[in-house]
């Protein structure tokens, strides 16, 4: 097995190496003042836009999809050490190289099911970066992880579908560039489970979209992500031609957009892991305690090599399947599509746990990345399915094997 990466791998990582160096790393502080500043706490800062346009220039722009659809063709193992670089600073990075949640998904879903018409209105403008777009699946009054139990409503109404239900957490909703949403509802209950669900295009200024409130996360607004929003439909009224491939194919959309999202989540989660071991690394090797480095307690050596092993094992994981799913698909690689929706958040909060416990008071204040990095890592616990959801699916994978 060759683990090296093969030549245009390595010349855009090099590129984009650099452009973190002296670009990316330099705006961190930068976009903390913005927020800081902000007369709306959910306008994209200034210094984003700046990236975007540095990062297009040096060709530096939608990795993610393949090029038949408008992005930089490259596969999933060429993409994965890109986006764990792009890990390292995941305020600024991925929206940088408009590789960004939930767009990406988006994006992949109007590419793959999207009509003409769809594509050219939404994909395109999605794909030159110039507006956002939200997701709306999660709902607050039912378990949402079991998609059956999702309860908003798509029902036809002549050549119209009125759309009525409560979403939250809709990821990139409360952005004032957001102009589209995906959303996921019910255009018939009494199909089977995985037939009842639907997808259909709702533009933001649509009549009857009122957004209740924006979600915090661990105290953040996450401004420079979007944004998540609560939002109720009351009697949305779109086209039919804004439904997304037909009736009852949400369940399989959903399937086919959440794939590539949790080995995008796991890579870029990586490069967390990865900052967060340094930022350790440097904190213990310059601070004293009890009269001798806080690197050579024998604890602290064992927190630094433990994440050096897990960090290594979620690599290779995580290589394994975007190889898989270049070599066979998505529905070849699922077990580990699955294992590492489960394993990279778990390794990313073990070692910022560690890190901030390394950097004592300091590790959550706002004076180091590490509590923002805990809280984005912590999330992801959740998003895309709870871990538990995903180990279920697994413990049942393993044991037909034995049926």
């Amino acid at each position: 097995m060759d683990f090296a990466f093969d030549a245009r791998t390595e010349e855009l990582r090099g590129r984009l190496n650099e452009f973190m160096d002296s670009h990316v790393y330099p705006a961190e502080p930068i976009i903390e003042e913005q927020l800081e500043k902000r007369d709306n706490p959910w306008e994209q800062p200034p210094v984003i836009d700046e990236l975007k346009q540095e990062a297009r220039s040096r060709g530096l722009w939608n990795f993610f999809l393949p090029g038949e659809h408008g992005g930089a063709g490259l596969t999933n193992l060429q993409y994965a050490p890109l986006a764990e670089i792009t890990g390292r600073s995941p305020e600024l990075a991925p929206a940088a190289l408009n590789c960004a949640a939930p767009d990406t998904g988006n994006m992949e879903v109007l590419s793959m099911f999207g009509t003409p018409a769809q594509k050219e209105q939404w994909l395109r403008p999605l794909l030159d970066g110039d507006i956002r777009s939200a997701f709306c699946m999660t709902e607050p009054d039912v378990a949402s992880s079991d998609a059956s139990n999702i309860s908003t409503r798509i029902e036809r109404d002549g050549d119209e579908y009125v759309i009525n239900g409560r979403k939250w957490w809709s990821s990139g909703a409360m952005s004032p560039r957001c102009k589209i949403f995906i959303v996921m509802g019910k255009t018939d209950p009494a199909a089977h489970r995985h037939r009842q669900q639907s997808m259909i295009l709702v533009p933001r200024d649509t009549p009857g979209v009122n957004i209740r409130r924006g979600m915090h996360v661990f105290g953040y607004t996450d401004g420079s992500h979007g944004g998540h929003a609560e939002i109720d439909f009351d009697n949305v009224r779109v086209p039919m031609d804004n439904i997304v491939s037909g009736e009852g194919d949400g369940f399989a959309i959903a399937q086919a957009r959440l794939g590539p999202g949790r080995i995008h989540h796991a890579m870029r989660m990586i490069g967390m892991s990865e900052r967060a071991l340094e930022m350790m690394c440097q904190r213990v090797s310059s601070r004293v305690a009890f009269g001798k480095p806080i690197a050579e307690q024998g604890v602290v050596q064992d927190w630094i090599a433990e994440a050096r092993i897990r960090i290594e094992q979620l690599r290779l994981l995580v290589l394994k399947t975007a190889w898989l799913m270049d070599t066979v698909g998505n529905k070849g690689a699922h077990t580990e599509i699955q294992a590492i929706k489960v394993a990279a958040p778990s390794v990313a909060t073990w070692v910022i746990d560690r890190a901030i416990q390394a950097h004592g008071a300091a590790g959550v204040s706002q004076d180091f990345k590490l509590a923002s990095l805990y809280a984005h890592a912590r999330t992801l616990h959740l998003a895309d399915g709870p871990d538990e959801v995903h180990k279920r699916s697994l413990a049942h994978r393993e044991l037909r094997k034995y049926a």
